[in-house]
């Protein structure tokens, strides 16, 4: 049985300066190219079973700069909607919502096409996910190239808890984590792991 392999793509400018991005297809940064170059080493002697990735650019470009090659976009990868709140930092959200969370209010509607998603919402395409690698697992590793929030619910899944729980799971950019099983159960065996020269 093999591991759950997660990478979160490289810095944007929005992820530098905390702005909820998710729809919105920005670039790496020159940083985010570098964060993604590093992982290579990382990932280099490792055969896998399967790779999928958002089809988000940020995504889609981390995975062929760290060198990884057979990636399948995977529309389920995409990372949470967050509606009328895309572009906009938690601090700015607060100063009409006091306490804001992400992760217990909600996001209101965005343009046509993004009313954004509930924790539950966004766990149910985490499933899906999981399911899909569950598949592949008893044939080796599986990897997948994604957005912070997302993998933070997907890790919460994972470990038999309810979306809402990724919020204990900080994930940084340009980073690798491992689910891996002890007994039989799923756990966290490494998380934000980096190369040398990745920070």
């Amino acid at each position: 049985m093999g591991d759950l392999l997660l990478v979160r793509h490289g810095e944007t400018e929005w992820s530098r300066s905390g702005q909820h991005t998710s729809f919105t297809d920005l670039p790496l940064t020159r940083h985010g190219e570098e964060q993604a170059r590093s992982l290579a080493p990382l990932l280099a002697h490792r055969p896998f079973a399967l790779v999928l990735t958002s089809p988000l650019a940020r995504a889609v470009r981390t995975a062929e700069l760290a060198g990884l090659s057979g990636a399948v976009r995977e529309p389920d990868l995409r990372e949470w909607d967050y509606g009328g709140y895309e572009g906009v930092t938690t601090e700015e959200v607060q100063r009409t919502r006091p306490g804001f969370d992400l992760w217990t209010d909600g996001v209101p509607p965005g343009p046509d096409g993004h009313p954004g998603e509930s924790p539950e919402e966004v766990g149910k395409r985490a499933d899906r996910v999981l399911s899909r690698a569950a598949m592949a697992l008893p044939d080796g590793d599986v990897l997948l190239v994604a957005h912070g929030h997302f993998l933070r619910v997907l890790t919460a899944r994972r470990l038999g808890l309810p979306p809402a729980e990724g919020r204990l799971f900080r994930l940084e950019t340009g980073t690798v984590s491992r689910l891996s099983t002890e007994h039989g159960r799923p756990v966290i065996q490494e998380w934000n792991v980096r190369a040398a020269n990745g920070s």
